[in-house]
């Protein structure tokens, strides 16, 4: 999956530090990130490459004594780097710098969408210890939020139920049902409420198999099998799928991409190998 990069090791603990010349620099505006390309390779800019150095740069984490920072001011570019969609970093090579990109631009987003205090209004402040903002107003503190959502693989015996989601053009992919987990409820609740919300089926015997940071949408993915109960007749949300089929093992029409928890419980469903975890 996108955050496996091994044997490379990510260390998200907070220091106030400053950069170096040679650390990478993360650029991110309007939804899209700062990069080259040479040789298939994937490359940041290099702070030593942005020629104003008084720019607000904010230290992001550290990938196997590789320095990530992000510079919080909008630039025009850069010469010789382009911007790319965040989609890039599902293929990017190597692999480690695409999970940085993305993990940084939800740490990047996170600090667009609190530069204002949510109770008083007044402007957020840095914390210097923790990878905090507080309002030195009314002393209220914001921290990275983090959404938990489920992937759900619902299964019959030797069939597994795929899905398309709604008004996504350009769409051609399955996936399986997901959907956020709602305030007072459990992971195991929001299991079968999406189920039933999206395809109005019962299910039963719900079985954890292992979680992913999903940075595309700051969340913390938790994926889950589990069995059909009772009718197998399928009740399509329109609002949120497209298309909702029961597809039998050998059929399944879709391989692990290595990037996502939903493609690896698919192919684990199709191995036979869901019910060793």
């Amino acid at each position: 999956m996108i955050q496996d990069i091994a044997p490379k090791k990510y260390d998200n603990h907070y220091v106030e530090q400053s950069p170096t010349e040679e650390d990478w620099l993360l650029v991110y505006h309007k939804g899209t990130v700062l990069c080259r390309f040479e040789d298939g390779m994937m490359y940041f800019p290099k702070v030593k490459e942005i020629a104003k150095k008084e720019l607000l740069i904010t230290y992001l984490f550290t990938i196997s004594g590789e320095r990530f920072f992000l510079l919080k001011d909008d630039i025009e570019g850069l010469e010789g780097y382009h911007w790319e969609r965040p989609e890039i970093f599902r293929s990017a090579t190597p692999k480690y710098r695409g999970f940085a990109g993305i993990t940084g631009q939800q740490l990047d987003d996170w600090y667009r969408s609190n530069r204002f205090c949510g109770r008083c209004g007044a402007p957020m402040v840095p914390d210097h210890v923790e990878r905090m903002v507080h309002c030195e107003k009314c002393n209220n503190m914001v921290y990275p939020k983090i959404c938990p959502g489920v992937i759900v693989a619902v299964t019959d015996k030797e069939r597994l139920l795929l899905t398309k989601y709604a008004n996504r053009p350009g769409n051609v992919n399955y996936a399986l049902v997901a959907g956020f987990t709602e305030i007072g409820e459990t992971l195991e609740e929001t299991v079968q409420r999406e189920v039933m919300e999206e395809v109005g089926l019962k299910v039963k015997n719900i079985r954890y198999y292992k979680s992913q940071p999903w940075s595309f949408s700051s969340t913390l993915l938790c994926g889950f099998y589990c069995e059909v109960d009772g009718s197998r007749e399928i009740r399509l949300d329109t609002n949120e799928l497209a298309v909702a089929e029961w597809f039998e093992r050998k059929d399944i029409p879709l391989e692990n991409d290595g990037v996502s928890l939903t493609r690896e419980m698919i192919d684990r469903f199709k191995k036979g190998l869901h019910k060793t975890n």
